[in-house]
């Protein structure tokens, strides 16, 4: 991970600004027709423009050959060692709702999902439901009531589509428990199962209002079930603007990510952007009060998921067309990456390395690139290097650190 000791002797100050634009799940595979990813494949003259004016390289978020959760692939993107500094899934999406998460809190992130006759698991995003229809059934299951032993008590909350998160508020409660998604279909949800025995009650806990929440929408569809994943308490991180000095701004759409960049001491702006158009002007109202921008854009990774080559290849070229207006806001320091790859062939997240495009105007060491691409970058003169080394890298080009050493 990066050496926060090391960077907060060598912190220097700089009227510098920051920007990070993570298009989640970016890297893909060569399809068969041209032998070309979905990056490679798309229009995009600013980013091949910044190519060519910058550097490209390639990274792995956890290790090679480890597929990342976007969790752990954004921890590391801010220089947090994913391995150290676990969060769970369900404290990313409470806190990205702006739940009031305490320490006697264990969250998980729920999905509704379609479950057939015998109970076997059809789809596991219900259809991708709307994020009103959530809403609906989250009021449905908080109208029963569901009351639990040992004083516990359990607040649900809708999130954004299919997801929902869930709470439960006691003393000497536990998160270590197994995700009752199988991560496939054609089988049951399975039990929530302690993994260590501190967690025994909470998990019988978390079972016993499964029980009592699936029959509240039993008849419900196609969101007639419900799995949980990411069962964990809040992991007190040190905070961003301790370590990098920075002044810390994210701008994200799904809640989860506003989570992760919460957790780690960034303002989460709210705002009503839809598309990264929107969210780029909403970062140029914010210009002046920041130094580090979060951008995040999610459609790359869900596209991919959905195994759409071509949709992804399109949120590529939107995020391109939208580039003009944040390159007029003239960044010192631009780096567009993603936290992980999502292949659209795999229809999942992979262990494949990541492209990185880092464009600094006033420090930046061409490389020879024209275009931004996965090959392209395996061949960058960044090299190939551990996701944890991109803040130090930010931080230097921004002209933020002094010199080691006599």
């Amino acid at each position: 991970m990066a050496d926060f000791a090391l960077i907060q002797s060598l912190l220097q100050p700089a009227e510098t600004k920051i920007v990070l634009l993570v298009l989640d799940g970016l890297g893909g595979l060569p399809r068969a027709e041209d032998d070309k990813t979905e990056l490679e494949a798309a229009h995009k003259p600013n980013m091949d423009r910044l190519a060519r004016e910058g550097c490209l390289g390639q990274h792995y978020p956890v290790a090679p050959g480890i597929t990342s959760g976007s969790g752990p692939g954004h921890l590391a993107l801010f220089g947090y060692d994913p391995l150290r500094y676990e969060i769970g899934r369900g404290v990313l999406e409470a806190v990205g709702i702006g739940f009031p998460v305490t320490e006697r809190d264990v969250c998980a992130r729920g999905n509704f999902c379609t479950l057939d006759s015998h109970g076997n698991i059809v789809d596991r995003r219900a259809g991708r439901i709307s994020t009103e229809e959530c809403t609906r059934l989250v009021h449905k299951i908080n109208q029963a009531n569901i009351q639990l032993d040992n004083g516990v008590e359990v607040f649900v909350e809708p999130v954004q589509d299919y997801r929902f998160v869930v709470v439960m508020r006691g003393d000497n409660l536990s998160g270590e428990i197994a995700e009752t998604d199988p991560q496939r279909t054609g089988v049951p949800p399975l039990p929530a199962l302690a993994q260590n025995p501190e967690s025994q009650i909470t998990a019988r806990l978390f079972n016993r209002w499964i029980e009592k929440a699936s029959a509240v929408i039993r008849d419900e569809y196609p969101a007639n079930g419900l799995i949980l994943r990411g069962f964990a308490k809040e992991p007190g991180l040190p905070k961003f603007r301790a370590i990098y000095g920075l002044r810390a701004a994210a701008i994200a759409i799904y809640p989860m990510y506003r989570g992760v960049a919460s957790l780690v001491g960034m303002d989460r702006i709210e705002h009503q952007a839809r598309n990264v158009q929107e969210q780029i002007e909403v970062l140029a109202q914010i210009w002046r009060q920041y130094d580090f921008f979060f951008v995040h854009v999610k459609y790359t990774d869900s596209r991919g998921e959905d195994g759409n080559f071509e949709a992804k290849q399109a949120v590529i070229e939107e995020v391109d067309a939208a580039l003009p207006l944040l390159l007029e806001l003239k960044p010192d320091v631009l780096i567009i990456t993603g936290d992980h790859s999502t292949p659209s062939q795999l229809r999942s997240h992979s262990w494949h390395p990541v492209p990185l495009l880092l464009w600094a105007p006033a420090t930046a060491r061409r490389d020879g690139s024209t275009h931004f691409g996965e090959r392209a970058c395996a061949r960058g003169g960044l090299g190939t290097f551990a996701a944890t080394t991109i803040m130090p890298l930010a931080l230097a080009h921004a002209q933020r650190l002094a010199k080691f050493g006599a």
